[in-house]
């Protein structure tokens, strides 16, 4: 019983540990990553009420187009972006207009190899049970 009440206690410690990961620092902070090489964008959307909102997150450049993958608990970027695909996408301080495109089948595949969520990354995230939704970032 004791074993279990421990075992409880360091997964409700993990749980508010990932929260405040999640919600706390990639949520409110929203910092770059690249100085430690990951390559970034601002991805700004339109909210349905009008509003926009600018979400940091990391890209993959691949065969000269643009992704980005929700595989985070904070996604309502993503579901901005699906309701109004038409988004602007500024890196390194040059704002473009873009249309965001859901990606599937091979595409997304490709995305995914070069783009792998690797262990840390998924201790960090509390093991993501979404499905990893991809978009490809078309220039207008």
């Amino acid at each position: 019983m004791k074993a279990l009440r421990w075992m409880g206690a360091v997964l409700g410690f993990y749980v508010l540990f990932v929260m405040v990961f999640e919600i706390g620092y990639l949520g409110f902070t929203q910092p770059s990553f690249e100085e430690s090489g990951i390559p970034m964008l601002v991805l700004t959307t339109q909210t349905n009420s009008g509003d926009t909102k600018d979400t940091m997150l990391a890209r993959v450049d691949l065969d000269g187009k643009i992704y980005v993958s929700a595989h985070h608990w904070s996604r309502a970027w993503h579901s901005n972006a699906l309701e109004n695909p038409r988004v602007a996408v500024t890196i390194d301080g040059e704002r473009t207009e873009h249309l965001a495109v859901p990606v599937a089948g091979e595409e997304f595949e490709s995305v995914v190899q070069a783009m792998p969520l690797r262990l840390p990354v998924r201790f960090l995230m509390g093991f993501p049970l979404l499905p990893r939704e991809i978009l490809r970032l078309d220039g207008i």
